[in-house]
């Protein structure tokens, strides 16, 4: 999956020291000072809040640390995370802490060789978002990983989104420490069988056929949905009955299969999208995604009344995925819980959703269909800063409490 850029949504925010709640690793006593007070936010969300990563007093007495140069590093270093080249092994202590919720090591050795591991048995595909300091010797990261389990048979793919913590050795100028934290749950502490669960439920079974596919990137990863930032796609779409129906589909397919005004075959996609465009479904098109390197101007125009082309101009959307057959009551269920979920998280869901059908149901076993509930939403942003008594807080998406 190819990293866009996403300049009106994921930026790289200036430099500032800040207070900051993090909804991270409590337990890692080599990050935190003396002076660390851990707070219950709601019931059960552990927070942890400091001032920085080294004393008060420490910092007149240690080195200058020229923080902007190392997140500039990062922005250039960790795209390299698991390709050929590599991180830069030099910009690292010896003893380096790394923590994630099923992981951890006290070396660069150990976090090297984890790094090598994740390479041969995943896949993986690194994405940064951005880099940011947020304590005089602390640096955060956000990032997507897309991996997929090569040693499996269906190739699973899991995916994770969270935030890097690291912290610097003011007397080294390197790195010498690396917590993650994972959006998918709320016990980031090692070892977290929390984890090892969300873990679990993605090696299942999901067949997504070998076609083309409408691009997006994934910004973040819930336990309950994905939120995705998806690039311009056109379809040929009909009206359809409703979200769960197949009505329309024989006519949008004939258009890619010759039944246009030259003739021409078009490759099939997937999904088969059916739209509802307002929360009542009072109006349903079905709709099927077009190649990629197809415009409005190179494509042949319909010739059957009741077909359109259309440009979609993408957006940001969260997408819940469910297996089985996606009936009518089945997909309103799975739109009420993934609105439910998101107005929980502070989301601004639009009306109407769509349902994203990826197999063709007469081949396809149900407990292995891909099909996804997608709504498009307005005004996200990946993190939300407020600012509250000139202290500035980092607020997870799993948080209830709206300031």
């Amino acid at each position: 999956m190819a990293t866009s850029q996403l300049s009106d949504i994921i930026f790289r925010p200036s430099l500032h020291r800040c207070t900051i709640f993090r909804q991270c690793h409590p337990t890692s006593v080599f990050l935190t000072p003396k002076n660390t007070k851990t707070l219950k936010y709601g019931k059960k969300i552990k927070w942890v809040i400091y001032q920085s990563l080294v004393d008060k007093q420490s910092l007149e007495k240690s080195p200058t640390v020229d923080m902007k140069k190392l997140v500039e590093f990062l922005y250039e270093d960790l795209p390299h995370l698991f390709d050929d080249q590599g991180i830069d092994r030099t910009a690292y202590d010896d003893y380096v802490k790394y923590r994630d919720p099923i992981t951890k090591h006290d070396s660069i050795d150990g976090y090297l060789f984890n790094i090598a591991m994740l390479k041969q048995l995943f896949r993986p595909d690194f994405q940064l978002h951005w880099a940011k300091q947020t304590g005089p010797y602390e640096i955060t990261t956000r990032w997507t990983m897309v991996m997929k389990f090569v040693l499996l048979p269906w190739k699973p793919e899991l995916i994770f989104t969270g935030t890097s913590v690291m912290g610097v050795n003011p007397k080294t100028n390197k790195f010498n420490s690396h917590v993650d934290c994972w959006d998918s749950i709320q016990n980031n502490d090692y070892f977290s069988l929390e984890g090892l669960v969300d873990v679990a439920i993605q090696l299942r079974i999901y067949k997504t056929p070998d076609l083309e596919t409408p691009s997006y990137q994934i910004l973040r990863r819930t336990a309950a949905y994905e939120v995705r930032k998806y690039d311009p796609f056109i379809v040929v779409e009909t009206e359809a009955d409703n979200l769960a129906g197949n009505s329309g589909f024989n006519d949008v397919a004939g258009y890619i299969f010759g039944k246009n005004a030259t003739t021409e075959k078009i490759p099939m996609t997937t999904p088969v999208f059916t739209q509802a465009f307002d929360a009542e479904k009072s109006k349903v098109s079905i709709q099927i995604v077009l190649p990629s390197d197809k415009s409005l101007s190179s494509l042949p125009a319909p010739n059957k009344e009741g077909i359109s082309l259309r440009k979609t101009e993408g957006g940001i959307a969260a997408a819940l995925k469910f297996s089985g057959k996606p009936t009518d009551d089945v997909v309103r269920d799975k739109e009420k819980q993934l609105r439910s979920s998101l107005i929980r998280d502070g989301f601004k869901p639009q009306s109407g959703c769509m349902l994203a059908r990826y197999n063709d149901p007469g081949r396809t076993w149900k407990f292995i269909m891909r099909n996804e509930v997608i709504i498009w939403l307005e005004d996200f942003k990946m993190d939300r800063v407020l600012a509250i008594f000139g202290v500035h807080i980092l607020v997870p998406f799993t948080s209830k409490k709206q300031f």
